[in-house]
């Protein structure tokens, strides 16, 4: 056998001794490294692990929904647990939660009032529930804690909430119809030139679109209401500031006098023309924002028949308007093929390609000889493909013949107004039915399926693109906003394809929820404002009934909209605070309740409408039973119900 080798180790070499002497110069260092490892095992797996477990318990058993993100721009969806299933991204179902014990739910942190944060108060359930077989929960804040009140709006609840034959729908117009009021009036100042600003939500910014819809459902109300006229009329000043000052901008921060701190848009963009960081919170340019700012006016006019804020500040932001209409219906190219100059460019730094515009932030090329106006972006926020969006055409032209015709009316009976206005009343009309004919002659396609539709968006070259987005306008919206009759072939025709699969990509189905979404938030997430707009504009009580159960039950539990909803997940939302949808579908109700009361109040009721409401000591209940009573000296509550109550006895 060789011997081992010289250099093989002995283990009788080693012994205690020679193990001290070695490590005694280090011995500082090995017991300060001995603390630090006992500290930190102790840490993580005693003080974390309880907490964990804390944070688990709590989120799962008493706070099944999640906080959202506050840049509406970067909404990212919320993925909540039942508390009867898990819902497990694999597909496996039926699997049942262990039970658990109630624990007190997770504080909700509060404002500089002292009143809890709606964008967390939101997202708890509140008692007491609904009587409903969806308890749905009560979510308006304290009335201390409410920005804005009015009395007849509260009347409007009370009589709702008794003739609603489902009180899980009465419960979500309890929560959805005052929320703008509730919790979005940020700031106002009541004199003889009111301001108001009205943020969109969880965002603290105003949106010229969102908040004009969101004060929408008040409009009935405000003939019989100062403080809701003042309301509006605040709210039309403070948008004529930004309108003069950016006409291209879509989002605001608070007045200066105002007095609130405003966060800067985090976002990094560089805009044509320049904008004012401190006034401007985005710089979108929408075409739809601007036309919302006439219907705020124009709406305001018909529902009140007051024209006092018809000032030189208001005709100045409407000659701006125009003038921006003016540059962006200036094609790309001019007759001999060279590039014209841009009024407006975009440029964000974002990995999302709908967050800018391409070709340096112009967008893609227009045609010349259409008589549309470009939109560098959608009403979701989202660029357009082709900038000729229809629906947003649709919406300028059917404001601009409203405003045409209010300027006419007050001819000689509004001071402020300029010799000239009728000459420039009839131009703005002109101007109304050149985007008409140019959205008939360039936004209807033949499709092999559907037959004639209106695009979502051309640009005048033969380009179409073929889809609708549930944001507001859109093409389920046209009849809404007064484009078209909801039996007018092409929108019959348009309707089909956009509520079917195989017509819009982005219709989405799935197995608890389906709408129509968008590029916004992807293609699994619908938007409950997709249906809420579908029963404005059908005509089949059927499917009216069915989207109403759609969306009462969309909400998670919680009684207020949600901005999207995953199509396959019940507990996943984006935004838990959308004023603008819950005005929305405070809108809806209202509105059936005044054309189709059968279908909310049960068979035989009498329309219930909102115009007629005014303050009163009877439930509508009483007064419909006391019929002509002479022991109901008061107004009635609605007017036109104690007509059909007449005619029914007759």
């Amino acid at each position: 056998m060789l011997p081992p080798p010289a250099s093989s180790p002995n283990r009788n070499d080693f012994n205690v001794n020679h193990i001290i002497r070695q490590v005694r110069p280090h011995r500082q260092k090995i017991l300060l490294g001995t603390v630090v490892l006992l500290f930190f095992y102790f840490f993580t797996n005693v003080f974390r692990s309880g907490e964990r477990d804390q944070t688990s318990s709590v989120f799962e058993s008493s706070f099944p929904y999640t906080f959202q993100e506050a840049d509406r721009g970067l909404s990212k969806p919320h993925v909540a647990k039942s508390d009867k299933t898990i819902e497990d991204p694999h597909g496996l179902r039926g699997i049942k939660r262990l039970p658990k014990l109630p624990r007190k739910p997770p504080s909700v942190p509060l404002d500089d009032r002292g009143c809890p944060e709606y964008a967390s108060y939101s997202a708890v359930r509140h008692e007491p529930y609904s009587d409903g077989p969806l308890g749905l929960a009560f979510q308006r804040p304290d009335a201390k804690c409410r920005t804005y009140k009015s009395d007849l709006v509260e009347q409007v609840i009370a009589d709702m909430k008794e003739l609603l034959v489902d009180k899980d729908l009465a419960r979500l117009f309890e929560n959805c119809f005052p929320n703008t009021l509730d919790t979005t009036i940020r700031w106002h100042k009541s004199g003889h030139d009111p301001q108001t600003f009205i943020v969109t939500g969880d965002i603290n910014a105003e949106w010229l679109r969102d908040s004009q819809k969101q004060i929408a459902p008040y409009l009935p109300l405000a003939k019989h209401d100062s403080k809701l006229r003042e309301l509006f009329r605040g709210a039309i000043n403070t948008q004529v500031d930004y309108v003069i000052a950016h006409p291209y901008c879509n989002a605001f921060h608070p007045p200066s006098q105002s007095g609130i701190q405003f966060d800067f848009n985090n976002a990094e963009d560089t805009v044509f023309p320049r904008v004012n960081l401190y006034t401007v919170f985005e710089c979108k340019y929408e075409i739809d924002s601007l036309a919302s700012f006439l219907a705020l006016s124009n709406d305001y006019y018909a529902a009140t028949g007051d024209s006092s804020f018809i000032t030189n500040s208001w005709l100045k932001a409407l000659a701006r308007l125009l003038r921006t209409l003016s540059e962006q219906a200036v094609p790309t190219y001019d007759e001999e093929g060279h590039k014209q100059m841009s009024y407006y460019s975009f440029v964000r730094r974002s990995n999302t390609g709908t967050e800018t515009l391409n070709l340096g932030g112009v967008g893609n090329p227009v045609n010349r000889n259409t008589s549309l106006i470009r939109s560098a972006f959608r009403p979701s926020d989202d660029a357009t493909i082709y900038q000729f969006f229809i629906p947003g055409n649709a919406f300028m032209s059917v404001e601009l013949k409203k405003t045409a015709n209010m300027l006419k009316a007050l001819i000689g009976k509004e001071k402020s107004l300029p010799q000239t206005t009728a000459d420039f009343a009839q131009k703005v009309e002109e101007l109304s039915d050149d985007i008409r004919a140019g959205i008939l002659s360039h936004g209807v396609y033949d499709h092999p399926v559907f037959g004639k539709v209106f695009a979502y968006e051309v640009d005048g070259y033969g380009s179409v693109s073929i889809m609708d987005d549930a944001n507001t306008p859109s093409l389920l919206s046209l009849p809404d906003m007064g484009f078209v009759e909801a039996d007018n072939p092409v929108y019959k025709n348009t309707r089909k394809m956009i509520l079917s699969k195989n017509g819009n990509p982005y219709y989405l189905k799935g197995d608890f929820f389906e709408g129509i979404g968008g590029p916004h938030i992807g293609t699994r997430f619908a938007w409950p404002m997709s249906h809420i707009v579908g029963i404005r504009t059908s005509t089949d009580d059927a499917e009216i009934a069915r989207s109403l159960d759609i969306v009462k039950k969309s909400t998670a539990d919680l009684g207020l909209m949600h901005e999207s909803v995953n199509v396959d997940l019940p507990h996943s939302y984006t935004r838990s605070w959308f004023a603008w949808c819950n005005s929305e579908f405070a809108r809806t109700l209202l509105y059936l309740a005044e054309h189709k009361p059968h279908l909310i109040f049960g068979k035989g009721s009498v329309p219930y409408i909102a115009s007629d409401v005014e303050l009163a000591t009877h439930s509508v209940k009483e007064k419909a039973a006391a019929k002509d009573s002479s022991d109901l000296k008061e107004p009635p509550v609605v007017a036109k119900e104690k007509n059909a109550l007449k005619q029914q006895q007759s």
